[in-house]
C-alpha cells in the first residue's frame, strides 16, 4: 500500500529557488524607473527653460549649532572705513625771483665755509708754490701747518703768508691757483716776509712748475656780519 507523500516544508531563512530572483527583478525595475524621471527632467528644462519639480525642491534649513547660534546673538561693531588723513597744504603765496637789485645776496656772492664772502681789497703780490715734503719745509715737513692744520685741509689748497700782513684765516683769491676758488692763510714760511705768498701743491716737481708770479692777490671778507672763526680753534 502506497503511502501518500507527504512534501517537507523549506527550512525558515534559507531562501527557495523562487525567491531569488525577486531583489534582482526590484532593483532593475527601481533603476529603470530612476533613469527616466532624470531624462524627462531634462526634456522638461530644455524645453520651459526651467528647472523641474525634483530639482527645484526647496531645502529645508539645518538647525544652527548652539556655537553658530551664540555667535549669531553677539553685537556686530560697525567698522567705519579708514580715512586718509588730509595733507596740510601749504599756500604759496608768489615767487621772488633772484636778481642782481635782490636786498639779499646777489648772484655774484660767493661762499665759503657756509659763509658769504665779498672782496675787501686787492694786494699786488709775488707768488711762489711749496710742497709739504722736506725739499720745501725742511725739518717741519711734519704734514701739518702752522696752525696745526693737516696739509690736506681743504683739499690741500691753502697758502702760506706773512701774518703780520695776513692773519691766519685770510680769504684769498690767486689768479691761476684753486681754479681761482678761495683759499684760506693757514701757513707762514722763513722766506715768506711782506707782500710774499706760498701757494701749496701736492709735490715738489707741480711747485716748481708755477714758478715766480707777480699777481693780484684779492682778500675777502665774511658779509654775514659775524666775526671770523679762529683758524687755530677750528680744525
Amino acid at each position: 500500500m502506497n503511502q501518500p507523500k507527504t512534501m517537507t516544508p523549506a527550512p525558515i531563512g534559507r531562501p527557495t529557488a523562487s525567491m531569488t530572483w525577486l531583489p534582482v527583478v526590484a532593483r532593475t525595475v527601481a533603476g529603470a524607473l530612476a533613469i527616466a524621471v532624470v531624462m524627462g527632467s531634462a526634456v522638461m528644462t530644455k524645453r520651459a527653460g526651467t528647472l523641474p519639480a525634483l530639482v527645484g525642491l526647496e531645502r529645508t534649513a539645518a538647525p544652527a549649532s548652539p556655537m553658530v547660534e551664540s555667535h549669531a546673538n553677539m553685537p556686530m561693531t560697525e567698522i567705519e572705513p579708514e580715512v586718509a588723513a588730509e595733507e596740510e597744504s601749504v599756500e604759496i603765496i608768489g615767487f621772488e625771483e633772484v636778481t642782481e637789485d635782490s636786498p639779499e645776496w646777489d648772484l655774484s656772492t660767493r661762499w665759503f665755509d657756509g659763509r658769504p664772502v665779498r672782496p675787501a681789497r686787492v694786494l699786488l703780490m709775488r707768488v711762489t708754490a711749496y710742497s709739504p715734503d722736506h725739499r720745501s719745509c725742511g725739518e717741519f715737513a711734519d704734514g701739518q701747518t702752522a696752525t696745526l692744520h693737516s696739509v690736506w685741509t681743504n683739499g690741500m689748497r691753502l697758502v702760506a703768508a706773512d701774518p703780520k700782513l695776513l692773519p691766519y684765516g685770510t680769504m684769498l683769491t690767486v689768479p691761476g691757483y684753486a681754479d681761482n676758488e678761495i683759499v684760506p692763510v693757514l701757513d707762514c714760511g722763513g722766506a715768506i716776509k711782506g707782500a710774499r705768498l706760498d701757494v701749496l701743491y701736492p709735490t715738489h716737481e707741480r711747485a716748481l712748475q708755477w714758478g715766480v708770479q707777480d699777481l693780484r692777490v684779492v682778500i675777502w671778507e665774511y658779509a654775514d656780519g659775524k666775526p671770523a672763526p679762529n683758524p687755530r680753534r677750528v680744525r
